[in-house]
């Protein structure tokens, strides 16, 4: 698909410039990583779990107060669970590459906000930050990976002039 007026190209990222088929492994694993962690949220043990995070965002306590800690996780499920569902039908539909691969960078993006924003991040036995807590300070950081997986599939979905990309 391509706009005139911008002069961007969306693609199947997996199919974009030069051999990127080892992208489908990236699309794959947040297909399994937002359908367990999007079906997880519709438990009580998860929606406790990730109270903590949600409390003390400042982008989205606001859902605790809105739906409640049980509300708040399944409002997020759904939305991992869409996410999945995007990055699924991106592997045939390059509209839904880049939506796809736009949601799960958003998420991403998100849950690293709550390594600046979550008590207990710092070890504070171990001299302070930079030194971090294995929860939920290392659990957290491991965002920074799927940030990153996130982001090769939605540079590779989207096309533009400024990336100085041409299909071979």
């Amino acid at each position: 698909m391509t706009t005139r007026a911008n002069q961007i190209r969306l693609q199947i990222a997996e199919r974009s410039v030069g051999s990127l088929s080892h992208l489908a492994l990236l699309r794959w694993a947040l297909v399994v990583i937002f359908l367990w962690f999007g079906g997880m949220k519709f438990t009580a043990y998860e929606a406790n779990g990730i109270a903590p995070f949600i409390a003390h965002s400042p982008f989205m306590s606001w859902l605790h107060a809105l739906f409640g800690i049980g509300g708040a996780s399944y409002v997020i499920g759904v939305l991992e669970l869409s996410t999945a569902a995007a990055l699924i039908v991106g592997a045939i539909k390059p509209f839904f590459s880049a939506l796809g691969a736009a949601m799960s960078t958003i998420t991403y993006l998100i849950t690293l906000t709550f390594f600046l924003s979550t008590p207990g991040v710092a070890e504070p036995t171990a001299g302070g930050f930079p030194a971090i807590s294995a929860a939920p300070g290392q659990f957290l950081l491991k965002d920074l990976v799927l940030l990153a997986a996130s982001l090769c599939l939605l540079f590779s979905s989207v096309q533009g002039p400024w990336l100085n990309v041409q299909k071979s």
